[in-house]
C-alpha cells in the first residue's frame, strides 16, 4: 500500500491563482502588494496591531532577541522539550540559553520551572506551543511580569490554537510563526512577527532590512543588521491560506477526533492534552504511552507498515549542539518531566491529505506495534 506522510499541506486553486498573480503582476509599484495585504490578514487573525513576513520563525526570534536588546552575558530562559530552532537565536546574539522543564499538563514550559530558572542575568521568556497546546499562559505572565521579563511566545506549531478566547502568538511582547510546508499554514518556507508594541515593530522592520529606515531609497545603512524579507510568491501563498484559516484548522481538529476515536477503548496512550479555557489545534496528534517505550523502536515499527511517523522532541539538554555547556548539565538533572515524556512520544501522520480511513490504517500498524 501507499505509504502515508507523516505532515503535509493542503492546496487548493487559490493558492495557486494568487501566486500566478505574483509571479506575472508583483513588480515595480506593485513588489509589495501582497506582503502588505498578508501581513494585514494574518495580524487582524492573530488580534495583534502589527505583523511582520520573514523568511523563517528562528528569524522571527532572533530579530525579537536583537529588538528587545538581549547580548552577550544574557540569559534566556527556553523549554528544553523542543525544536532547537527556538533556542539557537539564543545563541546568535550571544547569550545563553537556560532549559525549564515541561508542565505534564500541557507538555509546554512549567510556570514553577521557569521561576527556578531566573537568575539576575535572566533577560527574556521564550516559551513554545508545543504541538499545538498552549502552557498555562496566566501563571508564565505572572512569573515574567514580576521579573519585569518579556515573553516571546514561540507559536511556530500553534496557528489557530487559542488560550482564553485569545489567538496563540498574541500572548507576548512578540509571537512567531513558522510557515514550513510540515505547518497548518504554509508558504513553502517563511514566517511572521506579531505584537502590538510600535516601537519594537519599527526596531524589528530597520534590523530585517540591512539596518536603514523603512522606505529609505538613498541606502543610508546606519547599522550592521540582517536580510530578512519575504517574497512576494510567498506572500502571495500565505494571503490564500491565511483567508482560509478556518478551514485549516477545522482540518487539524477533525483528524484529531478520528485518532482519537480510533483508539477510545485503548488503554495506555496518552493524546495531545487541550486544557480549559485552551482550543489546541493539533498540529501533529502525539501519542505518549504510559509505560516503558521506545520512540525509535515505535517509528521503525510503523515505517516497517508503510506509516511515516516523527519523534517527540528531544530535551535540547540531552542533544550534542547543548550536551557540553554547563546549563544543559544542571537541566539534565533537574527536568524530569520533559526525560519522562520525551523518549516516549511519537508524532503520528497528521498531514493535510489524510482520511478516516488511513487514520484507522495508522491506529491499527501502531496497535500492532506497541503489542495492545
Amino acid at each position: 500500500m501507499e505509504r502515508i506522510p507523516v505532515a503535509g499541506p493542503w492546496i487548493t486553486e487559490k493558492e495557486v491563482r494568487y501566486v500566478a498573480d505574483a509571479a506575472q503582476n508583483a513588480w515595480y509599484a506593485n513588489a509589495n502588494v501582497y506582503n502588505d495585504r498578508f501581513e494585514k490578514a494574518f495580524a487582524e487573525f492573530i488580534g495583534t496591531s502589527y505583523a511582520i513576513s520573514l523568511p523563517s520563525c528562528t528569524s522571527a526570534i532572533h530579530l525579537s532577541l536583537l529588538a528587545l536588546g538581549v547580548g552577550p552575558g544574557d540569559e534566556v530562559v527556553v523549554p528544553d522539550a523542543t525544536w532547537i530552532a527556538s533556542a539557537a537565536p539564543v545563541s546568535y546574539v550571544g547569550a545563553t540559553p537556560v532549559f525549564a522543564d515541561m508542565d505534564p499538563q500541557t507538555w509546554c514550559m512549567d510556570p514553577a520551572s521557569l521561576e527556578a530558572c531566573i537568575t539576575p542575568r535572566t533577560k527574556a521568556v521564550i516559551v513554545v506551543d508545543l504541538y499545538g497546546n498552549m502552557p498555562d499562559m496566566d501563571g508564565i505572565l505572572e512569573v515574567a511580569t514580576r521579573h519585569g521579563l518579556p515573553v516571546i511566545e514561540d507559536a511556530a506549531e500553534a496557528f489557530g490554537s487559542e488560550y482564553g478566547g485569545r489567538k496563540a502568538g498574541s500572548l507576548g511582547r512578540t509571537g512567531v510563526f513558522s510557515f514550513h510546508g510540515s505547518k497548518t499554514l504554509t508558504t513553502g518556507e517563511g514566517g511572521m512577527l506579531v505584537t502590538d508594541d510600535k516601537d519594537l515593530y519599527q526596531r524589528c522592520l530597520f534590523l530585517r532590512d540591512h539596518g536603514r529606515v523603512p522606505g529609505d531609497t538613498m541606502f543610508e545603512n546606519t547599522e550592521v543588521a540582517y536580510k530578512y524579507k519575504m517574497s512576494a510568491l510567498q506572500a502571495a501563498f500565505g494571503l490564500a491560506q491565511v483567508e482560509r484559516a478556518g478551514e485549516l484548522v477545522g482540518r487539524k481538529r477533525e483528524i484529531f477526533t478520528w485518532y482519537r476515536s480510533a483508539l477510545a477503548e485503548v488503554d495506555g496512550l496518552a493524546f495531545n492534552p487541550e486544557g480549559p479555557g485552551v482550543k489546541n489545534s493539533y498540529w501533529m496528534v502525539t501519542v505518549v504511552p504510559e509505560g516503558p517505550a521506545d520512540k525509535k523502536a515505535i517509528i521503525a515499527g510503523l515505517s516497517e507498515r508503510g506509516v511515516d511517523a516523527r519523534p517527540f522532541f528531544n530535551p535540547l539538554s540531552s542533544i550534542k549542539a547543548y550536551a557540553g555547556s554547563e546549563q544543559a548539565g544542571k537541566a539534565r538533572d533537574r527536568n524530569r518531566v520533559s526525560y519522562a515524556i520525551c523518549p516516549k512520544g511519537v508524532n503520528l501522520p497528521s498531514g493535510m491529505n489524510l482520511d478516516q480511513e488511513m487514520v484507522n490504517r495508522v491506529c491499527s500498524a501502531l496497535l500492532e506495534v506497541l503489542g495492545l
